[in-house]
């Protein structure tokens, strides 16, 4: 693990939209740089680095097993006012209920630390740019939606603020379903 790493999140990363939004969230998204991929958050901030150990791994791998595996497209672009545009994420329940799982099972951890404790899922292509460049992006994006693939895991990373940190430590297969 990045023994500076002083956060850790749960995600589900979508290497498919790295081709759609991989270089404006290069420029537009503050995550980006640090060295987290185009991705919806499942759970930020979740425990402590030094808090991540074989129980908690052990907990995380029994609860994300008992989740069906799931389509996931990326449908439209949406706003939170004028400071984040994003991709939304369907079916939005799925990231709900498991938002909800994690931190029922954590509640000291609830999503953003309570600031948005019922979060909206998204995959966020830019945050507090300016707006001018944020529209710019949602307009290049627009065209090349839908995003589909399926979701097979969820990604436990950790970082800090430095550069290029941001670090996947673990991945929880969810179930497979005929």
């Amino acid at each position: 693990m990045n023994v500076s790493a002083t956060e850790s999140a749960l995600i589900v990363s979508v290497p498919a939209a790295e081709p759609v939004v991989g270089l404006l969230r290069s420029r537009l998204d503050t995550s980006a740089p640090l060295g987290v991929p185009a991705h919806i958050t499942v759970l930020y901030p979740f425990l402590a680095p030094g808090l991540l150990d074989d129980e908690v791994m052990g907990e995380l791998g029994r609860l994300f097993g008992r989740v069906d595996a799931f389509d996931l497209s990326l449908t439209r672009v949406g706003w939170f006012a004028t400071e984040v545009v994003y991709l939304v994420p369907e079916p939005q329940s799925v990231f709900k209920a498991l938002t909800a799982m994690v931190a029922d099972r954590w509640p000291d951890w609830p999503p953003y630390g309570g600031v948005h404790p019922d979060p909206i899922p998204h995959l966020t292509v830019g945050d507090d740019e300016d707006y001018a460049s944020m529209v710019e992006a949602a307009s290049a994006v627009e065209p090349l939606l839908p995003v589909e693939t399926t979701v097979t895991e969820i990604e436990l990373i950790a970082g800090d603020a430095t550069p290029g940190s941001w670090k996947r430590l673990a991945t929880f297969p969810l179930r497979w379903v005929d």
